[in-house]
Parts: C-alpha cells; structure tokens; sequence
C-alpha cells in the first residue's frame, strides 16, 4: 500500500498543466558528472519547476542500525517541485538568472532501487525511499556548467522501520538543451 501511495504522490507532477512564468527556463536538460545520470527540469509557472533526477546516487543506507555514518551508491529517480524564491531580487540587482541560478525551497521525494544487499550481516531486498523538504542553490553558467546543492530533512521508508534522517543531493554537470524564456542576462 505505501509503494501504491508512494507511486501515486510521484506520478502527480505528470498531469499538472504547466503555466510558463516570466523568470523558469521552460525546459532544460543537464548531464550530471558527480551522480552519474541525467535531470530535466521544467518550468510549471513563475519561479517554480519540476525538476526530475536519474541517477546513480550517493545515499545513506537508511537500514543500518548507524545510517548516517554508513553511505553506499544506488540507482535512484528523485522528483523535487522547486520554488526559486530570489529570481526577481536578482535580476534587478543584475545577476544571471539563466539555467533557473537562484536559490529554491522544494518538497522533495527520492526512491532508491538497490536490489539485494547485506547490512550488518542480514540480507535486505527491496526498494526504499523518501519524502521531504529542501532548501538549495542552482548556479548555470553561459559555458553550459550547472550545480545545484541543496539539503533538508525526510521521512525514509522501506524494509526498515521508517525514520527522519537528512537529506543532501549534489549535482554538477552541464546544461545539454534548453528552450529559453527568459534570458536574464
């Protein structure tokens, strides 16, 4: 029932009508370097995208009996509805805005698909996963050059007992298509 759930919360941003802003490159695709993989971020309306992330990615292992000291590397989708919150203050003080360069406030939901694994001595099967809030910067760069980092806490769940732990996605990597809106040079 939490998968279905957890599947259902996921699919929403699919069926949302974008309404294109004034400040939110209406799409854009990046190749990730430190997480190998690809992100797409679109825009949804003023200053906020939907940004989607597949990636191998380097995680907690929330089934640890010592999760925030026990890190491995697992494939993973992460969905984040961003709201760039000082795109119009930089702008008027005349700082690129292009590639989405502002800082953000995102709910933020990831499901890691590890396969089979041994934690401690036992073996744990399954997918896991989490929900949370998050607080980031993204920078592009004309050349094409793109970071965002961004953390907070979530609600992880899987084959474990479910616990708030924290949450910290890096991406660098390089902007390979984008349709502008708005150029904010």
């Amino acid at each position: 029932m939490r998968r279905l759930l957890l599947l259902a919360f996921l699919s929403t941003g699919f069926f949302v009508h974008a309404q294109y802003g004034t400040n939110c490159e209406v799409r854009q695709f990046k190749l990730n370097a430190i997480n190998p993989g690809i992100q797409y971020e679109m825009a949804l309306g003023v200053n906020s995208t939907l940004d989607i992330r597949v990636a191998y990615q380097v995680a907690l292992e929330p089934a640890s009996s010592q999760p925030l000291e026990d890190f491995d590397f697992f494939p993973a989708i992460t969905i984040q509805n961003r709201y760039y919150h000082n795109l119009n203050s930089r702008e008027r003080r005349r700082r690129s805005i292009f590639g989405n360069s502002g800082n953000y406030v995102a709910p933020s939901v990831a499901v890691f698909s590890p396969g089979e694994r041994v934690v401690e001595g036992q073996l744990v099967d399954g997918i896991h996963g989490y929900g949370g809030l998050v607080y980031g910067i993204q920078r592009s760069f004309d050349s094409g050059f793109s970071f965002s980092i961004d953390a907070g806490a979530g609600y992880y769940v899987g084959p474990f007992k479910g616990t708030i732990q924290p949450v910290v996605n890096l991406s660098i990597g390089w902007i390979i298509s984008e349709k502008r809106w708005c150029v904010g040079l």
